[in-house]
């Protein structure tokens, strides 16, 4: 098991390129078992999650050839129709071969799924919606199972906006006989990135990025190449980073609009943002001015970067106010940031953080993915050494975190714990 150490108390200095986004590319990966041939997705993230989104699919019987950021994906005669739980235990988004499964076999038989304890997410929306395509689902022993001789067109209504369900149905409506449209529907560029490659290779999705998406069912999907866009967390996870004092950082690949609700934050903090002809540029502030925030549904403050910001705002001089509006359990990481120093007070889905001159490094434990994010940012403000255990939940979702930190001048650096 490794940790990260990290000195703090330096500034961030000069310039990184964005991966390739996790959130898109788990659910593009899993759409390729829609397809008749060969593809080529582009651009990936190196990272766990995608490594067993590709184990997951090689068990369901396609061939897998995967190098650096690439992944070759042969769908053709795959029979297998089960998701066991070995595999989707440690990932959620494992959920999302359900409805490509149902469609192009007409059966499935996946595990329910793991990943970060943030909350319930439950996937009652997505069942509800196969059912409305004709689905007959039964859950029992831990596993969901979905059969369907076709799928058909149905027009579905989610209850609360879901980004998961949203793709699911999404993808199995592709090979839906006739028209499904999907109302209050998520709207995440990571959506309109899956309805991208959907039409790349056949569908007929219009509306994505909307709240309403409309599916019109063809027979059969094509293989075909795809670069999957990059990563908005990550971006944004670094350009909180970049706030700290004395910082300024380049972030390359990330389009304005992906961290547009972000940066007028991080504006509203005293830091300047400037998009340059070759990315987005943070300068830090020279004092941290407290601001609030409340999570929201794209295109508002997204609850990934929400334990991010905390971290920042420990730091600020004066008191903030953080609501989380989307999970019930995403406040974990705040007594880890106490053991630094902090001070936060929770009240039901509110934290009041009172700004401190200063975080003292200390043994601490990553909970979650985002915690993990949030504590080495903590780790990079506070004076002394931070050692921040159970780091592989980050690797889940950054890759190569401590590289690109130390790239900008951080002293961060992955110790290999032996018990």
């Amino acid at each position: 098991m490794d940790k990260i150490v990290i000195e703090g108390g330096r500034p961030l200095r000069g310039k990184i390129k964005v991966s390739g986004s996790k959130n898109a590319a788990l659910p593009i990966l899993a759409a390729t078992l829609l397809t008749k041939g060969k593809s080529e997705i582009r651009n990936l993230p190196g990272l766990a999650d995608v490594h067993t989104m590709g184990k997951l699919l090689k068990d369901l019987g396609l061939k897998i050839q995967l190098w650096g950021s690439k992944m070759k994906v042969h769908a053709n005669g795959y029979q297998r129709h089960i998701a066991a739980y070995e595999l989707v235990k440690t990932m959620r988004a494992s959920v999302l071969v359900l409805g490509p499964l149902v469609a192009r076999l007409g059966k499935a038989k996946v595990s329910l799924p793991g990943g970060c304890a943030i909350g319930a997410r439950p996937i009652q929306l997505h069942l509800k919606g196969l059912e409305a395509m004709g689905a007959k689902i039964k859950v029992e022993h831990g596993y969901v199972e979905a059969e369907a001789k076709r799928l058909h067109g149905a027009t579905i209504h989610f209850d609360t906006v879901t980004v998961t369900g949203t793709e699911n149905l999404m993808m199995a409506a592709t090979l839906a006989e006739g028209t499904t449209v999907l109302e209050n529907a998520a709207r995440e560029p990571e959506i309109t990135d899956l309805a991208n490659f959907l039409n790349a290779m056949g569908a007929k999705v219009r509306g994505a990025g909307t709240s309403t998406i409309t599916i019109e069912g063809v027979e059969q999907l094509q293989g075909g190449t795809y670069s999957v866009m990059p990563d908005r967390i990550e971006a944004g996870t670094f350009l909180i980073a970049a706030c700290l004092p004395g910082s300024q950082v380049l972030l390359q690949g990330i389009p304005y609009e992906y961290v547009e609700a972000l940066s007028l934050k991080l504006q509203d903090c005293g830091a300047k943002v400037e998009v340059k002809k070759d990315g987005i540029q943070l300068s830090a502030p020279k004092k941290l001015k407290p601001v609030d925030i409340s999570t929201a549904p794209y295109p508002g403050f997204a609850t990934d970067l929400q334990a991010q910001f905390m971290a920042l705002m420990t730091v600020a001089e004066g008191t903030s106010v953080i609501r989380e509006n989307i999970f019930e359990n995403r406040f974990m990481h705040v007594g880890e940031l106490i053991r630094m120093g902090a001070e936060i007070q929770l009240e039901g889905n509110s934290a009041v953080i009172r700004g401190v001159k200063a975080l003292s490094g200390a043994p601490i434990m990553a909970t979650d993915l985002r915690a993990s994010a949030s504590l080495v940012i903590a780790g990079l403000a506070a004076q002394g050494i931070t050692e921040i255990n159970r780091v592989y939940h980050i690797d889940r979702g950054y890759e190569k975190i401590e590289k690109k930190f130390r790239k900008l001048g951080a002293r961060v650096k992955r110790v290999k714990v032996r018990y």
